[in-house]
């Protein structure tokens, strides 16, 4: 690790940061595979679960701001090391949970210390690779997130069916402290004598809330972040939460294929967002694909949710597709740089990913809340048991979302992937 110069290097920096975001996501979807467990163990309803699914994504959400400047001020290495000891004990904590309010404290603590995760390793990107990769490399950690989403689907249903979730749980905890090992003794946050971020002399020294005051101000990063947010819903809420009971209800699948019918949606978005990363930056233009994304995801939700007499081969395409689609919500990050100082880019991304990940705080719990507002009383294995209509009234608010970000995104100005500041 001493030779600075060598190519791989920088790979390595990223896919560290990479391997935790990974981790972070596989944890942001678990509680999908483990919905009947949840609410047959602590004796709860849909509203309970989503709460208790969703308190990850209030301190997540909640720590973009102090994140981005906090990079700004010390770095990756110290604060992604910490943030993953921290997910390891709020993992151990959720897995010994006797009751509902340890299990809050442990998805909170999850939480904070996945809240690092996205913007720490795109700060390791700023810093180890040449501005002309940035989206292309965002879209490469989305991936690598989605992989860890297709983990907490389908392998993590095989694995709480074989040990539990309790048990599973505790080796999500052993992960993160291997994972808070090697980033502390490998990752370095930025090469010797490598560059810092750009600064003029005049606005270098305005200090950390400067910055924030610089992104807040600026409306193109609150237009950028809606877009980002709004087709992000669809995947925290549904593919995060409540598409496996979703396709259980509906389809009549039992709970290992129900998630494996999800992870297509994720394999869609791991495809998508680098595809759209690359393909912006081949192309010099950020506003048209994400206009093309926000539409096409539209009607594919739509589609997917109230089509009536779909066969299983079908939901699957469009799952994908609504992943691949989806994937598209990446442009916000690079897109947000653009438009914002690069003195101030720990900033930009906290309070985009801020924007973009409360999504999952308010749309779990609301869906949850509609649900046991239509449940007629049916059981099932300890557990309530959602009709298909209750899910078909609940779910209207992801199209919604949907059509929300297709208008944001019309009041985006063309950056041409080149910063306008």
């Amino acid at each position: 690790m001493r030779d600075e110069r060598h190519p791989l290097l920088p790979w390595v920096m990223w896919g560290l940061g990479a391997a935790f975001y990974c981790y972070g996501f596989f944890q942001r979807v678990a509680p999908s595979v483990m919905v009947a467990d949840l609410m047959r163990d602590f004796a709860v309803g849909a509203t309970i679960t989503g709460m208790l699914s969703a308190l990850y994504f209030y301190t997540y959400a909640g720590l973009q701001v102090p994140v981005g400047l906090l990079l700004d001020r010390w770095g990756s290495r110290r604060l992604l090391a910490v943030a993953a000891a921290l997910a390891a004990l709020g993992s151990a904590l959720f897995a010994t949970a006797p009751g509902l309010w340890p299990a809050y404290l442990g998805r909170l603590l999850i939480g904070a210390g996945a809240a690092v995760t996205w913007v720490g390793t795109l700060n390791l990107v700023a810093a180890w690779f040449p501005p002309k990769r940035f989206a292309m490399l965002s879209g490469l950690t989305l991936a690598m997130g989605m992989a860890g989403a297709i983990g907490g689907q389908a392998p993590l249903a095989a694995a709480v069916s074989a040990i539990g979730w309790r048990g599973t749980m505790w080796a999500a905890a052993a992960a993160a402290l291997v994972l808070a090992a090697a980033i502390w003794l490998l990752v370095r946050d930025r090469r010797e004598g490598g560059r810092q971020p750009e600064a003029r002399p005049a606005e270098a020294g305005r200090g950390l809330l400067a910055g924030l005051r610089a992104v807040l101000a600026n409306p193109q990063t609150w237009f950028v972040g809606i877009y980002g947010a709004m087709l992000t819903a669809p995947m925290l809420s549904f593919g995060g939460l409540w598409g496996v009971p979703y396709m259980m209800a509906r389809y009549g699948l039992e709970r290992p294929a129900a998630a494996l019918s999800m992870s297509t949606m994720m394999v869609g978005w791991a495809l998508g967002a680098p595809v759209a990363g690359w393909f912006t930056d081949h192309i010099g233009r950020r506003r048209l694909p994400m206009l093309v994304n926000s539409t096409t995801a539209l009607v594919l939700m739509v589609a997917l949710l109230y089509l009536p007499g779909l066969s299983l081969p079908v939901v699957h395409v469009l799952l994908f597709a609504t992943g691949l689609f989806s994937g598209g919500m990446v442009l916000c990050f690079a897109t947000a740089r653009e438009h914002n100082p690069a003195w101030a880019s720990g900033a930009t991304l906290g309070v985009v990913n801020m924007t973009v990940m409360s999504t999952g705080a308010i749309f779990q719990p609301l869906i949850g809340w509609v649900l046991d507002r239509r449940w007629d009383g049916a059981m099932e294995n300890g557990a309530r048991a959602y009709s298909t209509d209750a899910y078909a009234a609940a779910l209207i608010v992801l199209p919604a979302c949907l059509l929300v970000g297709l208008l944001s995104a019309t009041m985006v100005r063309e950056t041409y992937c080149r910063p306008q500041h």
